[in-house]
């Protein structure tokens, strides 16, 4: 798929919410940059007020699997060079649509491509994303230009640091976190895996990277990048509802023949942090993967990182 990316789209292109305005994208020249944001966070529905979203219950059951398959559609973004790392919209609105009801509050703090914002607005959410790159903003307001008939909510991806969220937003006025963030400095290296040398993806050879800026948790070490996380993701904490879920997909990886497990450093982390596990959910990706690469063969056993990732389900326990 081929994106053209407009980088005028965004400043000039407001959402609108009972007469109060937001721009699809804020830049640091933006004086709403680093500001408390006016955005709806409360739920619009006539759920009760024991229900954990909108589902019904033929709905719910489907979500108690814990294997979870998704496909791409044509509004995904599949071309690396525009994003590195994309996830399906598909996903998103799954997690979404599980963990809360319509019109509250959603956020991103490594909202790259957009996808949760996308999702969001097909599901009436509103959302908030943040990325340190100032192209993925622009990506994002891209993917948002064109206006949905009968949606309330608004969605709105800014250019700052993760660890400055809690400038944007209440205490306890966001009812989920859901994002893919970098995996630590694993993808700073060039691709030499055996199942892509014979795949004319141009992705051989190359540096599958975000960034080089030093704040960017794609260029630390396992260690230093737990810790970021989890500098983070308890300042984050206050800001969600009692109860409210933070869900991280992540993958762990090979390096120099051993297994990085970044997903068991995280878990050990936020737990530190305040943050409860409910639930490890596998996303598997074997139905999107074009091609499998005989790893290990005939000495080594390797599992294949590229055909599932884990998706953390956490949430701010009950006071």
């Amino acid at each position: 798929m081929s994106l053209e990316v407009d980088t005028k789209v965004g400043t000039e292109s407001e959402n609108t919410y009972f007469g109060q305005k937001l721009p699809k994208t804020i830049f640091p020249d933006s004086p709403l940059y680093r500001k408390k944001l006016n955005i709806a966070h409360t739920k619009t529905c006539d759920c009760p007020p024991n229900h954990l979203n909108c589902l019904t219950a033929k709905d719910w059951l489907k979500h108690q699997l814990g294997v979870w398959r998704f496909a791409y559609e044509s509004r995904d973004i599949r071309d690396k060079n525009l994003h590195p790392a994309t996830f399906p919209i598909s996903l998103a609105k799954y997690v979404i649509e599980l963990f809360t009801h319509k019109g509250e509050l959603v956020v991103d703090p490594f909202v790259g491509s957009g996808t949760t914002l996308v999702a969001a607005r097909d599901l009436d959410r509103n959302a908030v994303g943040f990325d340190l790159q100032k192209k993925y903003i622009d990506l994002c307001g891209k993917r948002l230009a064109n206006e949905r008939l009968f949606v309330t909510s608004q969605q709105v991806a800014i250019q700052d640091d993760a660890k400055n969220i809690p400038l944007y937003f209440e205490d306890e006025s966001i009812s989920l976190i859901f994002t893919s963030p970098p995996y630590a400095n694993l993808l700073n290296r060039e691709r030499k895996n055996k199942s892509r040398r014979n795949r004319k993806n141009e992705q051989y050879g190359r540096v599958e990277q975000y960034s080089q800026d030093p704040r960017d948790l794609g260029t630390m070490d396992l260690d230093k990048y737990t810790e970021a996380m989890g500098d983070i993701f308890e300042q984050i904490l206050p800001l969600l509802k009692p109860k409210a879920h933070c869900v991280i997909n992540v993958s762990d990886m090979w390096w120099e023949n051993k297994r990085i497990t970044i997903h068991v450093s995280l878990i050990n982390e936020l737990r530190k942090r305040g943050y409860e596990l409910r639930n490890i959910i596998i996303w598997d990706k074997t139905n999107i993967v074009n091609q499998v690469g005989i790893f290990g063969w005939p000495s080594n056993y390797i599992t294949m990182g590229v055909t599932f990732e884990y998706l953390l389900d956490f949430w701010r326990p009950p006071k």
